[in-house]
């Protein structure tokens, strides 16, 4: 049996194969990070739905994307603001989960997302999202 250790094509190839090894087990570990939840939109009661996009779209670049007289939400680079009538919609912080069914039935709004509401150790009222209906 020859021993090519000291042959510079064997250590070449070794070296090749380490790189692919760690290679295979970077883009492993990186295939499959923790999948934190998002933030979707923060809810604000507005008394004028239509009035309120109008100054929030003279004050700061945003998109909307839903519109109606009882709410409206607007696209941030970052998240969206929904604008919610009071009685219509409680103000709230809504995450975007891939789990959110687990919590309990999920209800399908107007705009084809499905969630549900809750409350949090505060009082504070959280809107949980299916992931997928976002």
């Amino acid at each position: 049996m020859n021993d090519h250790s000291g042959d510079p094509g064997s250590q070449h190839h070794l070296l090749e194969l380490q790189m692919t090894q760690l290679t295979d087990r970077i883009e492993s570990e990186s295939a499959s990070p923790l999948s934190l939840d998002t933030l979707h939109h923060v809810a604000i009661q507005v008394e004028d739905v239509a009035r309120a996009v109008g100054w929030y779209q003279e004050m700061f670049t945003c998109e909307i994307q839903w519109q109606d007289p009882t709410w409206a939400l607007l696209k941030f680079e970052n998240t969206s603001l929904a604008l919610v009538v009071p009685g219509e919609h409680p103000p709230h912080l809504a995450f975007s989960m891939k789990d959110a069914d687990t919590l309990g039935p999920l209800k399908t709004h107007r705009d084809g997302t499905r969630s549900l509401y809750l409350k949090d150790s505060e009082g504070n009222t959280i809107e949980c999202m299916d992931a997928e209906s976002v």
